[in-house]
């Protein structure tokens, strides 16, 4: 008989499904905001809606060479947190008090747009090497926690 998987495992592993629709050719991630267990909202990292898709005119930072994590505005697409906010926003539901599930840690531009929306903890499945995000994280007392996959 198969393990019950726990409510995180069970968010964590529907956030990686909703990274499936990325169209970032550098980084798959998908992001979920959870209340009360009842989902939110998702998202997942690419081109604002109705603009054409990096993995169909390329990769502007590929092409000038730049590093992971420098740079952001000189992307075409959102990140999968920003979506998550987005979509919230459109249809009326407050994520204040919400858990954040992502499949990799917050960047420092969306884990301060996630500390104004008032969000509780942050869960992620993959770290990135962002110190300032923690430091503004653990500062505005939002809890964050390295949350793995397990089983199948």
């Amino acid at each position: 008989m198969q393990q019950r998987l726990s409510w995180d495992q069970y968010y964590m592993r529907i956030t990686h499904l909703v990274s499936r629709r990325s169209t970032c050719l550098r980084r798959v991630v998908g992001a979920m905001a959870v209340k009360d267990k009842r989902i939110l909202a998702t998202g997942y990292n690419g081109a604002p809606a109705g603009l054409e898709h990096c993995q169909d005119v390329g990769c502007l930072r590929d092409e000038m060479g730049i590093p992971s994590g420098e740079r952001h505005e000189l992307c075409r697409g959102l990140h999968a947190e920003q979506n998550v906010i987005i979509q919230a926003a459109i249809h009326g539901v407050s994520i204040t008090g919400s858990f954040i599930y992502c499949t990799t840690q917050p960047c420092l531009i969306c884990s301060k747009m996630l500390i104004n929306c008032g969000v509780k903890k942050i869960y992620f499945s993959q770290g990135y090497p962002d110190p300032l995000a923690q430091e503004m994280l653990t500062m505005a007392q939002v809890e964050f926690e390295l949350l793995e996959i397990v089983g199948d």
